[in-house]
């Protein structure tokens, strides 16, 4: 482990806030009097919480707390690499992971964006304070590979492009939605399941019927017995003889020739919320606007030429395959957030 000191300014005072302060106290009493100590670890956390980052007034305040030599509260905090020593970004502090399974599938990119955006450095602050960031050991998901975490959200299956937005996003006071960021529900096979695929009798199917039964449960409502659960209603003649575009894969889009698919030259009366797609944020929904495309149906139209040739104009390589948004945007046309979470096991973004 390297060597870990306390940041060499250090504000005058600490003092936890009256609701953190009461929090502190719940916490303690749950342990036997003589043994306050056990509470340190969750104490600084909180402490760290309030303040961004953990400082020598804080440490002898929660020492006092729980009746601990201040110096044995430092042996804690410099131990754990979960206590950021000096300052961080107002905003976000940014922990990339950079063991073996992240750095095969691309944290090395994610590393070099924020070195590009933040700083140069780990640990140093960017030019207007609000970003900070570190490389650090495994984050615990490597199934789904390379991934950061800020706070105690994690983002999983990033590429360059979409760290960009979330720190875009991060910088305009939004809150990029944790998780998955390729449309995967967990850790699921990328091109969707290969096992299991049926349903046991009296067993609820994941999906929209889990959705439906979460939400009669929540509701007070009463809930349907298996044997009902899971049917589906009689498919319309439309919807039961609709075409689903071929998947594309990215053999084929290399040898595909670029073709321009069909364009808005204004936007029509109805814009369809891309971001909706998994793999689009704002900064790329705006790109999308600024070539034509406003609508869910004419993402799901395309084949492997057409994504070849946005490919081409917005530099993607590869990205509109790999995270699948032709099938997403053929969900939503269809039939909206509810076809979404039939297919893929989850809301859209």
């Amino acid at each position: 482990m390297s060597f870990r000191r306390l940041h060499h300014e250090q504000p005058d005072s600490f003092a936890f806030t009256e609701e953190n302060l009461r929090w502190a106290k719940k916490v303690i009493a749950r342990y036997p009097k003589g043994r306050e100590a056990s509470a340190v670890i969750p104490l600084l956390w909180r402490a760290q919480e309030q303040e961004g980052w953990t400082t020598e007034p804080m440490i002898r305040a929660i020492a006092e707390m729980l009746n601990m030599p201040p110096i044995r509260v430092l042996e804690v905090a410099t131990f754990y690499t979960m206590f950021q020593l000096k300052p961080v970004g107002g905003k976000a502090h940014i922990q990339v992971c950079g063991t073996t399974p992240c750095m095969l599938r691309g944290a090395g990119e994610l590393i070099k964006v924020c070195k590009r955006r933040i700083h140069e450095k780990a640990h140093e602050l960017s030019s207007d304070g609000d970003f900070s960031w570190e490389e650090v050991e495994c984050l615990g998901a490597c199934a789904n590979a390379p991934m950061i975490q800020i706070g105690e959200k994690v983002y999983e299956d990033l590429t360059p492009e979409r760290m960009e937005e979330i720190i875009d996003e991060l910088a305009a006071g939004g809150e990029p939605k944790p998780g998955p960021q390729n449309g995967r529900h967990s850790s699921e096979p990328l091109g969707g399941p290969t096992t299991l695929k049926g349903k046991a009798k009296g067993i609820f199917e994941r999906g929209s019927d889990a959705e439906e039964l979460i939400a009669l449960a929540r509701a007070g409502r009463k809930l349907p017995d298996a044997a009902t659960a899971g049917k589906k209603k009689s498919p319309s003649k439309k919807s039961a003889t609709a075409k689903k575009p071929a998947k594309v894969t990215l053999a084929a889009l290399q040898q595909a020739a670029p073709k321009k698919p069909r364009l808005h030259k204004t936007p029509p009366k109805r814009v369809d919320d891309l971001k909706m797609i998994s793999g689009i944020g704002p900064k790329l929904e705006k790109l999308l606007h600024e070539l034509g495309v406003y609508t869910f149906r004419q993402i799901a139209s395309w084949g492997a030429a057409e994504i070849r040739w946005v490919d081409d104009h917005l530099k993607f390589k590869g990205r509109i395959v790999r995270d699948d948004w032709v099938a997403q945007a053929e969900a939503l046309a269809t039939g909206g957030a509810a076809e979404y979470i039939r297919r893929f096991g989850k809301k859209p973004r």
